[in-house]
Parts: C-alpha cells; structure tokens; sequence
C-alpha cells in the first residue's frame, strides 16, 4: 500500500492510501479536551470523513477552536431540528433565529406548544439518545431539483425556495436516521461528538446553549442582555412583517422589482428609530449634556452621529461633535499588550483625567479648547478648535468606550445619554441557518476598508479577530448600559455588498491563511443575489461603506 509523508500537527507521519481525516484524528484525539471536529489542510477546511488526498500540512480543531466551534454548532442545532421532530411529529417546524452570548435563540413555529420544563427536558432527553447511540451523519448530494424535491417532501419550503436561487447544479444535504437538512458549512460525522449543551426557556422561544470554548466541560455562562435580546426580537417581528425573513425571500424581492421599495421602507425605519432617540435626548435636556455614541466595528457610528446631529438640530438642539480619538495619550505613553504591540483599544490608552476634565468645565459653561491627536506624530497638539455649551446645546462624542462609566467617571449620570450602536442582522440564510451578525460587520469594514483606506480584504480577515477580541473586552460587556440602543442593520444590505466584497475574497489565493475565511464568505454571499446601489439614499448608513454618503465618513 502507497504511503505519503505529512506533517500533522507538527509531527512527521506516514499516511496510507485512502486514509480518512477521521482515521487519522484519532491518533490525535487525547491530546484535545474535546472531540475533534474538524480537520484544516494547508487553508482549506476538510470534513472528518474525506480521505486525505494531498500533501499539504494538517492540522485538527475542536470545539476550542472557532472552526471548530462553528461545526458543534451545526451539529447540535441538526439534533435539536431532528429531536423536535420525533417529540412532537413530523410537522414540527424549529427556526433557529439569532446568536445571543454564544448561545442560539430558537423558537417553534409549528405547532403551537408551550415551551414547559417537561418539553425541554423531552427534547434534550431526545437529543442525548442520538449522542450516546453515534449514530453517523450522512452527506448526500442531490441534483438540485432532487434537493428541492427532498426539502419539500419534509415541509422544508425555506430551503426549497433557497435552491432555487443556487447557482451549482448539486446539492450537499447532511442525513440522520433518514431525515435530510441542509446546513451551510461543515458538520461533525457523528452525534457522538456533540456531548454537552442544554436547552432553557426564553422570549416565545428558547435557548440552544452550548460549551465554552475556554472551558469545554462547561456551558456557556447563560446571559440574557434584555436591551439586545429586544432589539433581536423586535427585528425578527419586522422582518416577519415585511415578508423578508430569509436570503430566498430577498432573492424573490430583488427578481419581482420590490427591491427599491424593501430600501425605502427600511431607510424610514432608521429615520424613525433616530428620531425616537433624538425625542428622547431632548426630553432629558434640562439634564443631559453629553451624548455617547459606543458601538462594535463597521456598525455605521459615525453616519449615525450625523443623522442624530440633523434630528436633534429638527429639535432646537446644537450638538457639538467631539472624537473619543483626539483624547489618545501621546503615542509613547500608550500601554502595550502582552506581546509589547502598543494597544489603541483599551481605555488605559485615553487621557481619561484631561478628557473629564474639559467635560467638566464645558458642562459648567466654559469655553475648551479641545485637542487634535496627530495619527502621523502620534502627538497630542491644539488648533483652536474652542466649544462652549449655550443654551440647547450638548456634546455628541462617538468612540469605543463610550457606555463603560470609567470612561466618564466624574461626570454626573444625570448629565450623560448612552447610546449603544451595532448592526444585529435577523435575516436568515433559511430556518436552519443564520446569518451572523459579525460576518456582517466584517464584510462592510472589507468593503470600507478597500474604498477608502487602501486596504484588501486579506488584511481585514488578517485583523478580524484581534478587532472582535477588542469589542469582547471594551464594548459588549457594557451595552446593557445604553440608554437607548440603535439596530443600524438593512435587510437588503448583502445584496449590495456583495459586488464589492467577491472580487476582493476571489484575489485571495488558497496559498494564503486568509483563505479559510475567505472561502466560507464567498460561498455565503453566493446565495444572494446582486442589486443595484442606486436605490440608495445619500444618507444610508450604508452609504458609509460603498460610498457616495453626504456626510464625512
């Protein structure tokens, strides 16, 4: 038998013909704290039942690893979809809505029950039988009208309306005791893998919990961010109404011409919601002087602070813009991480002493000069840039940390308004496949990032997670605290970006780390089609990201 030499996991080995990646994960499996999942060789994901037919370094992730983790998801969220069938029957409908904590909200739509103890604990018991019996999951490929035969034949008419609009002549479905789904991305080859999650109660619906990644053994701490949680549910309640609930039904808006209108009526909606935030602010005038707007990556921060300048300028009120940015300590006194890079995220890297300072006197009336941080001289100088609150006027400052009370600490809570900003997308790919919220964001800073700073999309993907890890540090543990909180999302926006963002993934070549990533988004956006940007008003936050926006972004 034919043998190849492969360096797996560091290690030289000698593979034999027709090996699988599963066949060879076991001879790695202690050294992982939970089940292998999946296998990466050179920059391309490989499902654990695929025989290794190249020669390129491999490499196994868990559930510790985000690849890794995105496959446990799959997988649990195929047992609680198959589970729900058995427990209730075979018109059982579970749509797995939204991430919240690292955690799925999921509801059942048909039929209508009660989500009770007892049914929870039924679906769970359910989903544990298939986990300790390991019972294989299947990938069949279908022709695709085969596919939709199949998808329809189980009351799966999201996925039949989904295929439509596919592109490739076949389709991939995963199997499990005769009962066929279709997931993007890539599932575990057993349900032996999947040994802990949890199911709990929660809005109309419930939570799909899951393990920790730092510590497997465990769940997930079970969060519920009620502010975010209302946002979520308030989205899914709007697409539901708009008859825009997944990517085929925006597909079937954008082929029957219902696309500029789908624009209009969202853009009204942002203008409503601003508007609200701005009746609110003016409501609290006699108190409020600052205004902080805090919000993740690409969430649209800076269009938004303009469109809330207008309403609240609507209102009677003059706000004054100041940048969280110009408060940088001098770059030479910027504290380092642990690798001794200088790191601009933390709060520890703004003069939070001179910044409550000069909020403080122009809170009392006094006129500031406000600073200018020099990004070429990594210095801190003054322009006679001067702000003086009058009568009707507040402070509009936009910057990371804006909800974290350190931040201001010396300014009174009666004087400051929060606003928490982030782009929490409810459109699904279909009832089993969510579209994520970070994907989103990643791909409208790729799109910014090219037009406007001179960046590819491989040094975005390159920055993507030191960029997160910051928002998991200094942003989202504090958006509870927003006063109000602003869902700056579109449903059509993919549709848009996608002309932008393909070309700039196709450039990057599978020779590259990037191409993991890369390559899943490619396939993401290949189920939407294009649509023109001209529908798109000046204003749009989206705007902010293709180009074209009446304000300085």
């Amino acid at each position: 038998m034919e043998t190849n030499k492969l360096n797996v996991m560091g290690r030289e080995m000698q593979i034999s013909e027709g090996m699988t990646f599963g066949e060879l994960a076991k001879e790695f499996q202690g050294e992982f704290s939970s089940a292998i999942l999946v296998a990466k060789q050179g920059n391309t994901l490989k499902e654990l039942d695929y025989e290794i037919k190249e020669t390129e370094d491999i490499t196994f992730f868990d559930l510790t690893h985000k690849e890794g983790m995105r496959v446990y998801h799959r997988g649990v969220s195929f047992l609680l979809v198959k589970a729900a069938k058995d427990v209730l029957g075979e018109d059982a409908h579970v749509v797995i809505e939204h991430s919240l904590r690292g955690n799925l909200y999921c509801e059942i739509r048909n039929p209508k029950v009660e989500i009770s103890e007892e049914l929870l604990k039924n679906l769970q018991d359910k989903m544990m039988e298939y986990v300790k019996a390991d019972l294989p999951i299947h990938k069949k490929t279908f022709r695709k009208d085969r596919a939709i035969e199949v998808a329809k034949k189980q009351g799966m008419q999201d996925k039949a309306k989904l295929f439509r609009f596919r592109r490739a002549s076949n389709v991939n479905m995963y199997e499990l005791e005769g009962f066929y789904d279709y997931f993007y991305g890539y599932m575990p080859p057993r349900t032996g893998a999947m040994q802990l999650f949890g199911l709990v109660a929660h809005a109309n619906g419930l939570l799909l919990r899951f393990p920790d990644p730092e510590n497997p053994a465990e769940l997930l701490p079970l969060q519920m961010p009620e502010k975010i949680s209302n946002v979520f549910m308030e989205q899914m309640r709007w697409c539901q109404l708009m008859g825009v609930s997944n990517v085929a039904e925006l597909n079937n808006t954008i082929v029957k011409g219902g696309f500029g209108e789908l624009v209009r009526i969202n853009e009204a909606l942002h203008e409503k919601k601003i508007a609200e935030i701005a009746d609110q602010i003016y409501q609290r005038m006699d108190k409020v002087k600052v205004v902080l707007i805090a919000g993740p990556s690409s969430s649209g921060k800076t269009s938004f602070a303009n469109r809330l300048s207008i309403q609240l300028k609507v209102l009677g009120v003059k706000p004054h813009k100041v940048s969280l940015d110009d408060y940088f300590l001098n770059r030479d006194d910027t504290p380092v991480d642990e690798n001794g890079k200088k790191n601009f995220e933390v709060i520890e890297a703004l003069d939070l002493p001179l910044l409550n300072s000069d909020l403080k006197k122009i809170i009392a009336g006094e006129k500031v000069e406000l600073p200018f941080y020099n990004f070429l001289t990594g210095k801190r100088e003054y322009n006679g840039d001067f702000v003086q609150l009058g009568e009707g006027e507040v402070l509009v400052v936009e910057g990371i940390h804006g909800l974290n009370d350190r931040l201001t600490a010396e300014i009174p809570a009666e004087n400051k308004f929060k606003i928490f900003i982030s782009a929490i997308t409810q459109l699904n790919i279909d009832d089993h496949n969510r579209v994520s919220t970070s994907d989103c964001r990643m791909i409208r800073r790729m799109v910014r990032d090219n037009q406007f700073r001179g960046r590819d999309a491989r040094k975005t993907i390159e920055t993507w997670n030191e960029v997160t890890q910051g928002e998991e540090d200094n942003i989202f543990p504090f958006q509870e605290n927003a006063d109000a909180v602003f869902n700056s999302t579109t449903l059509y926006e993919l549709s848009v970006l996608k002309q932008y963002a393909e070309p700039q993934l196709f450039a990057i070549d599978p020779s590259m780390p990037e191409y993991v990533t890369a390559n899943r988004l490619t396939k993401f956006l290949s189920y939407f089609l294009a649509a023109p940007e001209k529908e798109i008003p000046n204003n749009s936050l989206i705007k902010e990201f293709v180009g074209g926006s009446c304000f300085k972004v």
